[in-house]
């Protein structure tokens, strides 16, 4: 078994959304649903898209499906919490992006979770790949990791 890879810092990202917690947002066992994980990571990338005016997400051409998802847990969250999700892009494609999320309970610089997305933008119409126009990408370009 290979050793377990260190929880990332705040100073890994690029660009940062504040998302509080929610009541319903904790299970039977008191902490953060992985469920809810998820949709925090979901919640991040999108909005980060759709407030740099890169997504339409009811009538744009362009829409992100979800081809791959993962999640590793560090410590928990829970409400009443703060969660900020760090940002990043990772592996920038053709139609494809992989984008790195990190969720950092309340002021900790180290993450509680740290997970990925990878879209494939496609065309909304026909769900077939299409690349990404250039001012889409550089956007990406601009919250790349080093």
């Amino acid at each position: 078994m290979s050793e377990r890879p260190r929880p990332s810092q705040r100073a890994d990202y690029r660009t940062f959304r504040t998302i509080p917690t929610r009541w319903a947002d904790n299970d039977l066992y008191g902490h953060m649903n992985n469920v809810v994980h998820y949709s925090l990571f979901d919640t991040a990338v999108n909005g980060w898209l759709i407030e740099n005016r890169l997504l339409d997400p009811h009538g744009g051409p362009l829409i992100g499906m979800v081809a791959e998802t993962g999640c590793r847990y560090h410590a928990e969250m829970g409400f009443p919490d703060v969660v900020t999700a760090g940002l990043r892009v990772a592996r920038l494609g053709t139609s494809s992006v992989r984008y790195e999320i990190g969720l950092f309970r309340n002021a900790e610089e180290q993450a509680s979770a740290e997970g990925f997305f990878v879209h494939v933008y496609v065309d909304r119409a026909s769900r077939r790949p299409r690349p990404m126009e250039p001012a889409f990408r550089r956007a990406l370009e601009g919250i790349s990791a080093p």
